[in-house]
């Protein structure tokens, strides 16, 4: 299967939202990723950014932005804990700080992942 590249406006996106947190950067399926204690929370995924939401939180989001969807890399392998940030939320700067904000303190909660 063949994924699209995310486009230079979301990776600059990504890179000036994440440019003052304090965690880990590297890649997952490719594309830019920020984890705490090895947990994952935000990420590009071709043309799309993701978070990490804990459940009430992801519940609120999905409620609340109605073109935010649960994040699905590959046909029926949904990836319950992430939301696609569809570009409307993104261009809310208060709307996306605050489920960024959210995901960071998520995945700060999660234990950390044992290195392999």
């Amino acid at each position: 299967m063949e994924w699209k590249k995310t486009p230079e406006s979301l990776v600059k996106f990504f890179e000036e939202k994440t440019a003052n947190l304090k965690c880990e950067r590297r890649k997952m399926f490719g594309y830019p990723c920020c984890f705490l204690d090895g947990n994952m929370f935000i990420g590009t995924f071709g043309e799309n950014l993701i978070l990490r939401l804990g459940p009430k939180q992801r519940e609120a989001a999905l409620s609340t932005h109605r073109d935010m969807a649960i994040f699905e890399p590959v046909p029926g392998r949904k990836m319950k804990e992430y939301v696609l940030v569809p570009k409307k939320v993104r261009e809310d700067p208060a709307a996306f700080d605050r489920l960024l904000d959210q995901s960071v303190k998520y995945a700060g909660s999660l234990p950390p992942k044992k290195k392999k």
